[in-house]
C-alpha cells in the first residue's frame, strides 16, 4: 500500500486513519508507529525520516531528497545527518522486529522503505 504523498508531518492536516504496510502500521497523525502491535518509540525526527520513506514504499529516495522532506532545507555538503537517523531509526526497527528489514541502502543513491523477512542462509 502506498500511503498519500499529499501530506507529510509537517503539515498542520495528518489524516486520523492509520496506515498498514505488510506488518507495519503507520499512524500519522499520533506520529506513532506499530510493528505487530508493538510500538517502535520512535522521536518526532526518527518518526518524520521513516514516514518521508514509508510514503514513498519501495522507491528509493535520495539521501538529498530525504533531507530536504525531513529538515525543510537544502542538505549541506558532506552532512550525514539523514545516514545518523536511519541507523537510529534501523536500530529501533531491530529492537521491535528482529527478522525483520524494512530499510534498504543503495549505496551512493539514498534508501528505501519495503518490509522484507529477512532470509537465513543454511550453515550461517
Amino acid at each position: 500500500m502506498v500511503l498519500e504523498a499529499s501530506f507529510s508531518p509537517r503539515t498542520p492536516r495528518l489524516p486520523a486513519e492509520p496506515h498498514h504496510i505488510g506488518n507495519v502500521e503507520v499512524r500519522p497523525g499520533e506520529l506513532q508507529v506499530l510493528i505487530e502491535g508493538v510500538r517502535v518509540g520512535f522521536t518526532v525526527r526518527e518518526f518524520e525520516l521513516f514516514f518521508a520513506l514509508a510514503e514513498r514504499f519501495d522507491r528509493v529516495v535520495p539521501r538529498p531528497e530525504i533531507y530536504e522532506l525531513v529538515w525543510g532545507a537544502h542538505m549541506p555538503y558532506r552532512d550525514r545527518s539523514v545516514d545518523v537517523f536511519i541507523r537510529k531509526v534501523r536500530s529501533k526497527l531491530e529492537l521491535v522486529a528482529p527478522g525483520w528489514e524494512y530499510i534498504h541502502t543503495h549505496f551512493g543513491i539514498g534508501y528505501r522503505f519495503a518490509p522484507q523477512r529477512r532470509t537465513v542462509h543454511p550453515g550461517h
